[in-house]
């Protein structure tokens, strides 16, 4: 930028460059803030999410030690076990600034099996236990896909606004500021210029 020819016209382009930057600066600087807003909402989400999800663990892992007590780690392992075709998953997705979020939903889980010889309380109770941690994975996995992609939206957003911010116009105002001193010395030799040549008398027919 430092080889543009210093003229009216330049520094009109340039300035309307450097609103343009400006404006393209104050975009980012609020989409940084919505996407923080959100990174908020589904972190506070996710947090109590993984509180519930902790709880089931506890309790199934309970429930797993009452039936291996029971039964064996044998006798666990070939009680029939819930049926998968059983788990209906559904998908919802919305948009945010260009983000793409996901919420997850484990309907219509059933817990039931092909019915064993001797039905065991002990080991029913550790299949609906381990059961509803499925369920409550498919929304927490949802929720840490949505905050990894928020991340990285805000990052790369957060890396535009600070070269805006801390290279391109502080660049910009330079170039100006430069244009307008240079601008102001060739005003200053045309109006030495012009004097000069006033103060000569005039030349004799």
């Amino acid at each position: 930028m430092s080889n543009i020819t210093p003229t009216r016209s330049a520094a009109l382009e340039l300035e309307e460059e450097r609103r343009a930057m400006r404006e393209g600066y104050r975009f980012l600087d609020e989409k940084r803030l919505l996407l923080a807003a959100e990174m908020l909402a589904e972190l506070r989400q996710y947090e109590q999410a993984m509180r519930d999800f902790d709880e089931s663990l506890t309790a199934a892992r309970v429930a797993l030690q009452a039936a291996v007590a029971r039964h064996g780690l044998d006798g666990v392992q070939v009680y029939p076990a819930a049926r998968l075709e059983k788990f209906d998953l559904r998908f919802g997705s919305r948009q945010l600034l260009g983000v793409r979020l996901f919420d997850a939903v484990l309907h219509a889980v059933t817990a039931g099996a092909a019915i064993a010889e001797h039905v065991s309380p002990e080991a029913e109770r550790c299949r609906d236990r381990f059961a509803e941690l499925i369920r409550q994975a498919a929304p927490l996995a949802a929720l840490t896909g949505n905050l990894e992609r928020l991340r990285f939206e805000y990052r790369r957003t957060e890396r535009r606004a600070r070269a805006l911010e801390e290279v391109l116009i502080p660049e910009m105002d330079g170039v100006i500021a430069d244009i307008e001193v240079r601008l102001e010395e060739l005003d200053q030799e045309e109006a030495i210029r012009t004097r000069g040549l006033s103060a000569q008398p005039a030349g004799k027919i």
